[in-house]
């Protein structure tokens, strides 16, 4: 149903979930749950592979900044372990997960992109970027083992200290994406790579992903399993709410 904020669709071999929760796919902590009880539904129907993509203009647009901001602290709590175990689930999984980037994905959207086995973006209309710093919002420590494991380390810097956003070719230069493709191609091409993908005998496919991503894959799932991370106890600062509100009213 269009009012659903996730969609999820058979083609064959693949199975994609689509965010489509208006008007930027923003996650807020009951989005983060819908999410993560969606991706375990499609792993459990055991697909050959799995397409993730977005809806509109936005894959992703981050944190819900309207409602984020506003949490008390137990709320906090539940979005931050909801959010590394949605991580976890999403880097480890055994299965080919292919990103259909098509659109903006930013701050939260940005690091869900990063967690994909391999990400097809648009070469116009979308920008990429972590903008945490620039919102007050700290990162929880799946989202930053993410990124520190995917991108190199000047890149790492960059992105996450300069908070500012960059279009397609950048996010391809950077690693961010695999390739780029007309905007109205991005999913059909993200599913000529998960039908080939999901061509590879899959425990081949397991164990091998499982080599490349060990160090990291481990670190998630001990902070999962021990519900433990640095920002439980202080994760929004008191500027936050200014600092996103500010950006929610865009310059001037």
């Amino acid at each position: 149903m269009a009012d659903d904020p996730i969609a999820i669709e058979r083609h064959g071999a693949v199975a994609i979930l689509r965010l489509q929760r208006a008007p930027a796919n923003a996650f807020d902590l009951d989005f983060c749950a819908t999410v993560e009880a969606a991706f375990d539904l499609v792993v459990a129907s055991a697909p050959g592979a799995i397409v993730l993509t977005g809806s509109g203009r936005f894959f992703s647009g981050g944190l819900d900044l309207k409602i984020v901001p506003t949490y008390d602290r137990a709320t906090q709590r539940a979005l931050i372990l909801t959010i590394n175990r949605m991580m976890t689930k999403l880097y480890a999984c055994s299965l080919p997960v292919v990103g259909a980037i098509n659109g903006h994905a930013v701050a939260a959207g940005f690091v869900v992109a990063l967690a994909l086995d391999y990400r097809v973006g648009p070469t116009e209309g979308a920008l990429f970027g972590l903008t945490e710093a620039r919102v007050g919002i700290p990162f929880p420590a799946a989202p930053m083992i993410v990124v520190r494991a995917e991108l190199p380390p000047q890149h790492v810097r960059s992105v996450t200290l300069q908070a500012r956003n960059f279009g397609p070719e950048d996010a391809l230069a950077k690693g961010v994406l695999d390739e780029l493709c007309p905007p109205d191609r991005v999913l059909d091409r993200a599913l000529e790579v998960a039908r080939d993908l999901a061509t590879i005998p899959s425990d081949a496919y397991r164990r091998i992903k499982h080599q490349v991503r060990a160090d990291a894959v481990a670190r998630l799932e001990e902070l999962v399993a021990k519900a433990n991370d640095p920002m439980l106890e202080d994760w929004l600062s008191p500027e936050a709410a200014s600092a996103s509100a500010a950006v929610l009213r865009g310059p001037g």
